[in-house]
C-alpha cells in the first residue's frame, strides 16, 4: 500500500516551534566561534602582506648593497612593490573588519550580560543589525581610511627605511661622496636629471606622509583599546 504523501499544510512550520533558552544560547555559541574562526583567518592574512612588504624591503636593501654598480633608484622603484602589498593588505582590512565587527556585536550585547548575569544588553537592536549584516554584508571601513590605517601601522616605516637606505647609498656608491654636490649628482638616471628624479621622490613621500596628519587617518587608527590600565593586581594569576 503506497504511503501518502502529508498535507502541507498540516505540517508545523520551523517558525511554529518555539525557541528555546537552551537552544538560543548554543545556537549563539556556535554563531560566535565561526565569525570568530572568519575574523582570525582574515587577521592571519593581513601578517602574511606584511611579512611580504618587510622580505621584499630587506631584498631591495640587500641588492642595493651587495654591488657598487647597482644604481640607487632601484630602491625608489621597490616603493610600488611595497604600495602594492599596502593596497591588498587595505582590501583584507576591509575583510577583517566585517568579521570582527559582528564578533564584538556578540561579545559587547550577548557574553557581556551573561558574565554580569543582567541580561539587559547595551545595544537594544543588535540582533537586529547582525540579522541585517548576514543579510547583506557591508564594509565597516572605506577603502581610503584602510589604507591610511594599515600605511600608519606598518607600511608608512617601511617606506622611510628605503628613503634612509637610498641616501646611504648615494654617499656610499660606486665610492664614497666628498659632498652632498657629489651625492645629489649621482640622483639622475641615465637622461633623467636628478632633479626630476629628487622631485618625484619628494612628491611620493609627501603623498604617503602628510595624510597621516588629517582627521580621517586618526579616525581609522582609532583603536577599541582604552589606554593602559594601571592596577594589575586583581589580573594576577
Amino acid at each position: 500500500m503506497d504511503s501518502k504523501p502529508p498535507d502541507p499544510a498540516s505540517c508545523e512550520s520551523f517558525e511554529s516551534f518555539p525557541l528555546t533558552r537552551p537552544e538560543y544560547i548554543s545556537a549563539m555559541v556556535h554563531f560566535y566561534r565561526g565569525e570568530m574562526h572568519r575574523s582570525q583567518v582574515w587577521r592571519t592574512r593581513l601578517d602574511t602582506t606584511t611579512n611580504w612588504a618587510v622580505v621584499t624591503t630587506a631584498g631591495l636593501i640587500s641588492f642595493a648593497f651587495s654591488s657598487p654598480d647597482n644604481n640607487a633608484i632601484t630602491l625608489m622603484l621597490g616603493n610600488i612593490l611595497i604600495t602594492n602589498f599596502l593596497i591588498i593588505e587595505a582590501r583584507r582590512y576591509r575583510y577583517f573588519c566585517v568579521y570582527r565587527a559582528r564578533v564584538r556585536m556578540i561579545e559587547e550585547n550577548f557574553y557581556l550580560p551573561l558574565i554580569r548575569r543582567n541580561l539587559l544588553s547595551p545595544r537594544g537592536d543588535w540582533r537586529e543589525r547582525i540579522a541585517e549584516d548576514l543579510d547583506a554584508p557591508k564594509f565597516k571601513t572605506t577603502r581610503l581610511e584602510a589604507i591610511l590605517f594599515r600605511l600608519r601601522r606598518n607600511y608608512v616605516w617601511l617606506y622611510w627605511v628605503i628613503l634612509a637606505t637610498w641616501v646611504g647609498k648615494l654617499f656610499i656608491h660606486p665610492t664614497p661622496a666628498s659632498g652632498i654636490a657629489e651625492a645629489y649628482s649621482r640622483v639622475g638616471m641615465g637622461i633623467v636629471p636628478p632633479w626630476v628624479i629628487l622631485g618625484l621622490v619628494g612628491l611620493f613621500y609627501a603623498a604617503t606622509t602628510l595624510p597621516l596628519f588629517s582627521a580621517m587617518a586618526r579616525r581609522a587608527a582609532a583603536d577599541e583599546m582604552h589606554g593602559f590600565e594601571r592596577d594589575l593586581k586583581h589580573w594576577n594569576v
